[in-house]
């Protein structure tokens, strides 16, 4: 961890806050230097506190914080990155904070994990550019998810079998969540908890890993696809984190509610028209070890 002095200056987004006292708040952020840190913030419940604007949920802001015994103080804010647009799309705010819920349950105080950083403020910044209202909204997440769980050290092996070792051929594969993966077809059939994956589900998550988000643009996924990729990766993240996280259901009973909102993903005309050749994945070339 790097050292402080007495006050330090650092950039952060605010993942999560709470009421505390009469006045003031609690805040988690996270930041690309510190990692995640908690705060308080005193008196930004007052109408009149000058810091609040600077320190809204999901906001990039340049922060200067005072140590303190139990908690530093957040002394000044400024924002960098208010994400005006993401505001006004209540889609889009479910999304931002499914994000920093998930960066939030995957990181411990003080840990320096700058990429992390990165991938969190390249989220945001696309569901500011007006994300969630363009079809890979959700081909988004899933991305994210996978980036995160690579990341953090917690990737599911999609490319070889977990028990012999061998590549994964382009077959009915079996997943099993506690064991972290996929069985080839001869090792996987009898083992209790496994359950077949079929090959299209399993080249799409291998996509999203190993492909950058400019590249993803434009992908189409049929809505049974979609919604397999979505379930293997939401009921991987509870087994890996033991819960469910809030968020997830609040974006569920979201989709309910909008009308046209699907879990497929088409190319929006920009990308379809400017970006061809990204979309679809081709044909996976054969399964000679490209691993991560």
């Amino acid at each position: 961890m790097a050292e402080r002095s007495h006050s330090y200056r650092t950039r952060a987004v605010i993942l999560r806050r709470r009421k505390y006292s009469d006045a003031d708040r609690i805040l988690t952020v996270f930041t690309p230097r510190l990692g995640k840190r908690m705060l308080i913030a005193k008196g930004t419940r007052k109408t009149t506190s000058r810091k609040a604007g600077h320190l809204e949920l999901f906001s990039h802001t340049n922060l200067l914080v005072a140590q303190a015994r139990t908690w530093d103080i957040v002394t000044e804010s400024e924002t960098v990155e208010g994400f005006l647009q993401l505001r006004r799309d209540l889609d889009a705010i479910s999304r931002a904070a499914y994000i920093c819920e998930l960066v939030d349950a995957f990181t411990a105080e003080d840990d320096e994990f700058e990429p992390l950083w990165d991938l969190l403020l390249l989220c945001l910044r696309e569901l500011d550019a007006g994300s969630a209202d363009m079809p890979e909204s959700d081909l988004l997440l899933r991305w994210f998810e996978l980036q995160l769980l690579g990341q953090m050290g917690f990737q599911p092996e999609l490319f070889a079998c977990l028990g012999c070792g061998e590549d994964l051929q382009p077959v009915e594969n079996f997943l099993h969540l506690n064991a972290g993966g996929v069985f080839c077809p001869n090792c996987g059939r009898a083992m209790q908890g496994a359950e077949p994956i079929n090959a299209r589900t399993l080249k799409i998550l291998r996509h999203l890993f190993r492909t950058r988000w400019d590249a993803l643009r434009g992908l189409r996924i049929g809505p049974d696809t979609a919604q397999a990729v979505e379930s293997v990766l939401q009921r991987y993240l509870t087994t890996t984190l033991e819960r469910r996280l809030k968020s997830t259901d609040f974006i569920h009973r979201l989709r309910q509610t909008l009308p046209g909102r699907e879990s497929g993903v088409a190319p929006s005309a920009k990308s379809a028209a400017t970006d061809d050749s990204h979309g679809q994945p081709g044909p996976d070339p054969p399964y000679t070890g490209a691993k991560r």
